[in-house]
């Protein structure tokens, strides 16, 4: 195990540059194995998740390549293998994402439950549904799903979800895209990594219309041949970023990023008091004096993101006044972090779905444990504002989604190191 030391009460100056988005890694690289021939997979960030899954496709029998920083090539044009390790599978979430593209490649499959981050309860009964609705027979137990074709055989159908899942919205898309038939997705995501997967598919060969808006069309396509890719910038590291600059204050270039994705995060901190200026792909940050209060709910985007809410309460514990935070999506996520900024003088209390958060002048030194990957980088910028050393546990946390985070803070004027217990 490893934690964090930071001696916090230095802003942060200078630039940094985004890596490629860890959503829209997870979901594209299950969806390599749909693809007769070699992806040359470009802006692949090197976080654990990736590195997991990466591992994954190798067991199965895909040929992994890495070239340069960023860039790694992919043949899983030899795979037949149908039931994935469950040992590795069960080291993080998206893995689910295999279920999608084995029952789109092979039209069957067994893949153990996903672990990964264990903030809130967190079903697969949407992405069971459209699995369901492709023709399926599906058996799920309190170990693995297993997929086969049903008595009608698998094709298109139309999937109504009955809640906006991000996870459900990929699993469908990458399961239909080579079945027989249209498959429509109703009550979509709109996510940007949503609209990246079905970009990724499109330049493989595939027929998918409708990413970006609730109603997603996926006409089913024989094969998908090989290509290259570039994944997208990651918006939630970005607002990280954005986050930790206005609690700790400072004056910093964020490079590499595409500012619309960051609408729904810098009007907030705009709204706090903080300085953006939006360029064509970065977006500079400066924040001086105190934080304004203000009242966020989390929302499916083009909302303000949940995975965004860890980060912005650190602002909200040092704005001036009272401000509310409303979580929309995991109520249970607050229970992650909130008694850990308590621990260093933040001022909480949760009321259901709301946390009401009275600023104060000043966050301090503690330690504190990281219990899933957003509340470890909001517990990071908590260290980084807060006077004195915060230790942070639990650091793996941090760094399934995080890449090159103690380089990269370090190069901003940050004092903190990784240590190895």
């Amino acid at each position: 195990m490893a934690r964090y030391e930071i001696y916090g009460g230095t802003p942060l100056r200078g630039e940094v540059t985004i890596s490629g988005a860890k959503n829209a890694a997870v979901a594209i690289l299950p969806a390599t194995l749909l693809v007769n021939g070699k992806c040359r997979i470009e802006n692949v960030p090197d976080i654990s998740d990736v590195r997991i899954l990466l591992s994954i496709l190798e067991e199965m029998g895909a040929d992994v390549q890495h070239g340069e920083a960023g860039v790694v090539e992919i043949d899983c044009s030899n795979v037949t293998c149908t039931c994935p390790d469950p040992e590795l599978v069960k080291k993080m979430r998206a893995s689910y994402y295999l279920m999608g593209a084995l029952l789109s490649r092979f039209g069957r499959g067994k893949v153990a439950l996903p672990g990964g981050c264990n903030f809130a309860s967190r079903p697969i009964d949407q992405h069971i549904k459209g699995f369901l609705a492709l023709g399926a027979d599906v058996d799920e137990t309190d170990e693995y799903v297993e997929l086969v074709p049903g008595p009608n055989g698998l094709r298109g159908n139309r999937v109504s979800l009955d809640v906006v899942s991000v996870g459900a919205t990929v699993n469908i898309m990458i399961a239909a895209t080579l079945l027989p038939g249209t498959t429509v997705i109703e009550n979509a995501a709109k996510e940007p990594h949503i609209v990246d997967l079905a970009n990724y598919l499109n330049t493989m060969g595939a027929n998918i219309s409708g990413a970006g808006t609730d109603t997603i069309k996926i006409r089913g396509v024989q094969s998908l041949q090989g290509g290259t890719y570039a994944i997208i910038p990651d918006q939630i590291e970005a607002g990280t970023y954005l986050a930790a600059v206005a609690a700790t204050g400072g004056n910093v270039l964020v490079k590499n990023v595409i500012p619309k994705h960051m609408d729904c995060i810098t009007s907030k901190l705009m709204e706090m008091g903080a300085q953006i200026i939006n360029y064509d792909d970065s977006i500079r940050i400066r924040s001086e004096g105190r934080l304004r209060h203000t009242t966020v709910k989390t929302r499916p985007y083009p909302g303000f993101p949940t995975d965004m809410q860890a980060q912005i309460c650190v602002c909200m514990t040092l704005a001036s006044g009272v401000s509310r935070l409303t979580e929309s999506v995991y109520e249970t996520r607050f229970f992650g972090y909130c008694s850990e900024l308590e621990s260093m003088g933040a001022d909480i209390q949760i009321n259901g779905k709301t946390a009401i958060v009275t600023g104060s002048d000043q966050l301090y030194g503690a330690t504190v444990c990281a219990r899933d990957l957003r509340a470890g980088a909001a517990l990071v910028i908590a260290g980084l504002a807060a006077e004195g050393i915060t230790f942070v546990k639990n650091s793996h946390f941090v760094e399934r989604g995080y890449e090159h985070l103690i380089e990269k803070l370090t190069a901003l004027g940050a004092n903190i190191r990784r240590i190895e217990d």
